[in-house]
């Protein structure tokens, strides 16, 4: 049942080390479900609304890629797509959230029509590979610069662009203690260090009056107020195609990259450097969202924090569904994960 469901090959692992790769891969994302409602929130949507719908995006996602790809990686709606979503669509073209989300499925609907009739894969591997590993790194500095920037870390300076702020006030100072138990558990490579360093942060927060915590269990948020909030009279605009175009060119190739890189360190790859049943991992992840935009949440992409899972031994989609009701279980820890402050 395991091997038809999962792909599970008892040669290749085992049903223990396939569970702790999936709690694994789950400790390493769950901090999407703080950061992702902080980021998005600042273009008006409800805070809380945004949490549920993380979750119930992730944990979709991550079941399809354990069923139907049966491969051992965590979705859930993607850094630096959720930061251009607000920062960028939202906040500084002025386009409505209603606006991007419109833009969001109609990504995931073309991404579909691409990936089920290959072209997806074409037009990836006809791009030189320098191009595929700058995006990456852009990526991660723009999410550096914005983390830095919500914390007081950095401000604005007509002279020089940007420069130090304040570094001894409330938010500036919680965010560089924060950045420190991070880093640290993170060189001693604690599992979750990313969740424990964000939940770790929050608590010290509290005495200084930066974050406040209401409780650890409760029913979830409803998502009424961000669900099928579409604008349709804008899709055959001009605007909407570029905004479309850029979610589609940065979704293509940091899931591509995700896919092949955490793939070769599980030494997955065949003999050509292809990811074996890549077609069902790409249908995943354009599926989940489609379905992530219609609860209200930017794009989903595979994450490359699902590299923790495999190495510790992940290979089948079991890992996968582990993570996903990991996922789904959070749902009742909204306080927590709601009391994590804005620059997170």
């Amino acid at each position: 049942m395991l091997e038809k469901l999962f792909g599970f090959d008892r040669n290749v692992t085992r049903v223990r080390t396939e569970v702790l790769a999936g709690i694994t891969t789950f400790l390493t994302m769950a901090y999407i479900l703080a950061v992702n409602p902080n980021i998005l929130s600042a273009t008006g949507m409800d805070k809380g609304a945004l949490f549920t719908t993380t979750v119930i995006a992730s944990a979709f996602a991550t079941l399809l890629m354990a069923f139907y790809a049966k491969l051992p990686f965590g979705l859930a709606p993607g850094m630096g797509l959720n930061a251009f979503f607000a920062y960028t669509v939202c906040l500084t073209l002025g386009y409505t959230w209603q606006f991007a989300l419109t833009a969001v499925l109609l990504e995931g609907i073309i991404f579909i029509l691409l990936t089920v009739t290959n072209l997806r894969e074409k037009i990836v591997d006809a791009l030189p590979v320098t191009l595929k590993n700058a995006i990456g790194a852009g990526i991660g500095l723009f999410i550096a610069f914005l983390g830095l920037q919500n914390a007081g870390i950095i401000v604005n300076n007509d002279a020089t662009l940007i420069s130090l702020g304040d570094i001894t006030s409330g938010a500036a100072l919680l965010g560089m203690i924060g950045l420190l138990i991070t880093s640290v558990m993170l060189i001693r490579r604690v599992r979750g260090a990313l969740l424990f360093g964000i939940l770790l942060t929050t608590l010290i927060g509290i005495p200084m009056g930066l974050t406040k915590l209401d409780g650890i269990v409760s029913a979830p948020p409803s998502i009424e107020p961000i669900f099928f909030q579409f604008q349709w009279e804008h899709i055959f605009t001009k605007e909407m195609v570029i905004v479309v175009f850029t979610f589609l060119f940065v979704d293509m190739f940091d899931t591509l990259g995700t896919l092949i890189g955490v793939a070769s360190k599980a030494d997955m790859l065949d003999k050509e450097g292809k990811l074996p049943n890549i077609k069902g991992a790409l249908l995943s992840d354009a599926v989940g969202t489609t379905v992530g935009a219609m609860c209200g949440t930017s794009t989903v992409t595979t994450f490359v924090e699902s590299a923790s899972g495999v190495a510790e031994g992940g290979r089948t989609g079991l890992t996968s569904l582990i993570a996903a009701i990991l996922f789904g279980l959070s749902l009742l820890l909204s306080p927590i994960f709601l009391a994590i402050p804005s620059f997170a």
